[in-house]
């Protein structure tokens, strides 16, 4: 009687497994085997230079690489850019990506956490338009965000970044920095 019920429910769940799975293959949104994967993006070779983080003195890149001061980066390389403040940011310091080949579609500038104006912006927005060039102007944490994310896609995208003056802390950050604290002189194991 044992055998039967375990041989029932091990049926049962090699049915109900069945039915999952191929009713994910035959849907047109999900193409896996029933199974949920992740991707880091930071880790993946293929999507060039990313943003890991970033600090008051400079940035980290995905090859370990670190930039100190203010950044021109690209998909693939990246330059030292020679401003102190988004007050610095004008044309003769933005004419680096106007003689790029190919030419970028979208220009992503990190103002570090300084407030702009409407004027500074426009102003930017309107000499790059010449050139056929997008803009986005935002604070240096986001525009992180949005070049990593339009360079994954293969994007043809170019950021200059300015490190923030002061940095935000959170309650995740506070805790890992404690944790870390209490465990000076553990190893990781690989």
């Amino acid at each position: 009687m044992q055998s039967i019920l375990g041989l029932r429910t091990a049926l049962r769940s090699s049915i109900v497994r069945s039915v999952h799975t191929g009713f994910a293959r035959r849907s047109a949104a999900y193409e896996g085997d029933g199974k949920t994967s992740v991707s880091i993006l930071n880790q993946e070779a293929e999507s060039g230079l990313l943003i890991n983080s970033y600090s008051q003195l400079g940035f980290r890149l995905s090859n370990d690489m670190k930039v100190i001061g203010p950044m021109a980066i690209f998909p693939r390389s990246v330059l030292s850019w020679n401003v102190e403040t988004h007050e610095d940011i004008n044309e003769a310091s933005l004419s680096l990506f106007t003689a790029l080949e190919p030419k970028i579609d979208i220009l992503v500038v990190g103002i570090g956490d300084q407030q702009t104006t409407p004027a500074f912006t426009r102003k930017l927005i309107e000499f790059m338009r010449k050139y056929r060039i997008n803009v986005e102007v935002l604070n240096t944490e986001q525009a992180c965000a949005t070049f990593n994310f339009l360079n994954a896609e293969g994007r043809v995208v170019a950021a200059a970044l300015i490190p923030p003056v002061s940095l935000r802390y959170n309650e995740d950050d506070m805790m890992r920095t404690h944790i870390a604290s209490s465990r000076p002189f553990e190893l990781d194991e690989k």
